[in-house]
C-alpha cells in the first residue's frame, strides 16, 4: 500500500510523463505523417485541408510509459491490466487504420482487450449501483466483455469532429477518477488513470478546432477502452456509464437506425449534410442514420465549433449527473 508522499510523487510523475511524452511527441508525428502522406481530407472546412492520422501510436507512447513505470513501482496487477487492455485495443484500431476491414472487426476484436482484465482479477464480484451493490459473480465477467467493446466503439463513434472525441473523453474522466478515488478501494488504480486524463489533455492541445491531427481508430479506441478498464479495475461502472451517456446515446441511435454494426463510411447516406457557407445540416433523407449530431442539428444548421461545444455541453451535464450519482451513492455507503 502507498503512503501519502508515494502516493503524491507517483502521481505527479505519471501525470507528467504522460503529458510531456504526447505533447512534445505530437507535433514529431505531424511532421512524419505530412511526409509519409498519411493524411484524410478535413471533409466540414473549406478546400477539404489534409490533416496527418492516426495520432494512436503517440498516445500509446506517453501512456504505456507512464504505466509501464508505475507497474514497476507497484507490482499491481490492475494497472498493467489496464495497460494490456489499452495496447491491445490500440493494435486493433491501428490496424483498422491501416486496411479497410468490415464493421464487425472492432467490436468483435476488442473481446480481446477485455481478456487481461479477467485473467488478472483486476475486477470484483460486485456492481456498485447508484442505491447500493450486486452480488454477481457469475455475471461480472460476461459483462466486461461487453463494457469494453462498447467503451472503444463509443468514443470512437462520437469522435466525427474536430476536438471532439479528445474533449469529450477529458471530461468524462474527471468524475471517473473522484469515483474511483472515493470508491475503487486501490489508489494504484487512481493513478492509473491519470495518464489517461493528462495525455489526453496534451492530445487536445493538437486535436482541438482547428484539428492539426486526428487521433485515427488507434488513438479513440485505446481511450475508449482504457476508461472501462479503470471503472471495471475501480468499481465505478456505473459512474463510468453516467459520464459516457452522450456517446452512448450516438452509437445507440446510429445502431436503430442502421440495424446492424457497419463502418460510418459504409453509410451510403450520410446522417448531415455541408451547406454552401460550410455550415452543418441535418440530412432530410429518411434513410440517412440517426446521430447525436444529427438530433442537434434537428433545430437548425450549426458550424463544426457549434456543434462541438453542444456535444462538450452535454458531455458537462453527464458529468455533473455522474458527480451527484457519486454523492448518493456516498451518502448510502457511509451513512453520511
Amino acid at each position: 500500500m502507498l503512503d501519502g508522499t508515494s502516493f503524491v510523487v507517483y502521481g505527479v510523475i505519471v501525470s507528467a510523463i504522460s503529458f510531456v511524452i504526447i505533447y512534445f511527441l505530437t507535433p514529431v508525428a505531424i511532421r512524419l505523417l505530412e511526409a509519409r502522406g498519411r493524411v484524410v481530407p478535413d471533409a466540414h472546412k473549406p478546400n477539404k485541408p489534409s490533416i496527418p492520422r492516426p495520432a494512436g501510436p503517440v498516445i500509446m507512447a506517453g501512456i504505456a510509459a507512464a504505466e509501464l513505470l508505475l507497474y514497476a513501482a507497484t507490482l499491481n496487477s490492475a494497472v498493467l491490466a489496464v495497460l494490456l487492455t489499452t495496447t491491445i485495443a490500440f493494435v486493433v484500431g491501428y490496424i483498422d487504420d491501416n486496411r479497410v476491414l468490415p464493421g464487425w472487426f472492432k467490436p468483435v476484436a476488442l473481446l480481446a482487450a477485455a481478456v487481461p482484465l479477467v485473467i488478472l482479477g483486476a475486477h470484483g464480484n460486485n456492481l456498485n449501483l447508484i442505491f447500493g451493490s450486486a452480488f454477481i459473480p457469475l455475471l461480472y465477467v460476461p459483462l466486461i466483455f461487453v463494457i469494453i467493446p462498447i467503451t472503444g466503439n463509443t468514443i470512437n463513434s462520437i469522435d466525427v469532429l474536430n476536438g471532439v472525441g479528445s474533449g469529450f473523453v477529458i471530461i468524462s474522466t474527471i468524475p471517473l477518477l473522484a469515483s474511483i478515488a472515493i470508491f475503487g478501494g486501490s489508489p494504484e488504480v487512481f493513478l492509473a488513470g491519470l495518464p489517461l486524463l493528462f495525455g489526453t489533455i496534451a492530445l487536445y492541445r493538437y486535436h482541438r478546432f482547428p484539428s492539426r491531427i486526428f487521433p485515427g481508430d488507434s488513438g479513440t479506441l485505446l481511450l475508449g477502452a482504457m476508461f472501462g478498464a479503470l471503472a471495471i479495475a475501480g468499481s465505478s461502472e456505473i459512474i463510468g456509464v453516467i459520464a459516457l451517456l452522450p456517446a452512448v446515446m450516438n452509437s445507440f441511435l446510429f445502431l436503430a437506425s442502421v440495424k446492424k454494426i457497419v463502418e460510418h463510411r459504409q453509410v451510403k447516406t450520410r446522417p448531415v449534410v455541408l451547406l454552401e457557407d460550410f455550415k452543418l445540416a441535418a440530412s432530410q433523407e429518411r434513410s440517412a442514420p440517426a446521430t447525436l449530431v444529427r438530433l442537434i442539428l434537428a433545430e437548425g444548421p450549426l458550424c463544426e465549433k457549434e456543434i462541438g461545444n453542444q456535444i462538450f455541453r452535454l458531455a458537462v451535464f453527464t458529468a455533473l449527473l455522474a458527480f451527484a450519482s457519486i454523492a448518493i451513492q456516498y451518502v448510502i455507503f457511509f451513512g453520511l
